[in-house]
């Protein structure tokens, strides 16, 4: 039986807002159109609820018309994430560093096949808690929203490590195009691209995809 291959998860910007809205689907469409993208993490500034369900409304279409899922997430946001997430017709709601119960809460409230994602595991107890709390997949790596990111080496680390022995997928997030290979070569089912890799003038997810294809058919 052949091996499952691994799939592109895009990671927006921190902070989008209104403004941002047209050139990041534009930037998705290109980036979702070069490669086998399985999802987008939208990350929001906080606003007002009926601003960020518009917002979710318009970037949407962008990535879920391809067949990608769309999953929010809004650091700081003080409102209800999983209504915006639902009035604005996304897939699912991702959280970093989850405190206590958070996870197992949202999990309950999104019961109905929509997508949970948790990242910001950094200590290995904390991404098992995550699975335990039912997560559709823990994410290692990524920017965060103070700007501060994991090392790559504890990135391919974790990766390695959650791919071995758990059956919840897993988001192995590269920063830049030389993490690709080691991080693909995990088996990980979804290697995360920063906003870097995917949009702007040194883009090139088409290159990034014949590596990730390349390393499937040699597995």
């Amino acid at each position: 039986m052949a091996e499952p291959r691994t799939r592109l998860a895009l990671l927006t910007p921190h902070r989008v807002e209104a403004g941002d809205a047209d050139a990041l689907a534009a930037a998705l469409t290109a980036a979702c159109a070069a490669g086998d993208v399985a999802a987008v993490i939208l990350r929001l500034a906080p606003s007002d609820e009926r601003s960020l369900v518009n917002l979710v409304k318009r970037i949407g279409p962008a990535a879920q018309g391809t067949g990608a899922a769309l999953v929010v997430a809004c650091p700081g946001f003080a409102g209800d994430i999983v209504s915006v997430s639902a009035r604005g017709g996304a897939d699912g709601v991702h959280l970093d560093k989850a405190r206590d119960g958070d996870l197992a809460e949202l999990r309950e409230r999104l019961d109905d096949g929509r997508i949970l994602g948790a990242g910001g595991h950094e200590q290995k107890h904390a991404a098992m808690e995550a699975g335990e709390a039912g997560v559709d997949y823990v994410m290692f790596g990524g920017l965060y929203a103070d700007g501060i990111a994991p090392e790559a080496a504890t990135v391919l680390d974790r990766a390695a490590w959650w791919t071995e022995i758990f059956e919840t997928p897993c988001i192995a997030v590269a920063h830049e195009a030389g993490e690709i290979d080691a991080l693909v070569a995990t088996g990980v089912e979804f290697l995360g691209l920063e906003s870097a890799l995917w949009m702007g003038d040194e883009a090139d997810v088409a290159a990034i995809q014949a590596i990730v294809t390349a390393a499937g058919s040699a597995a």
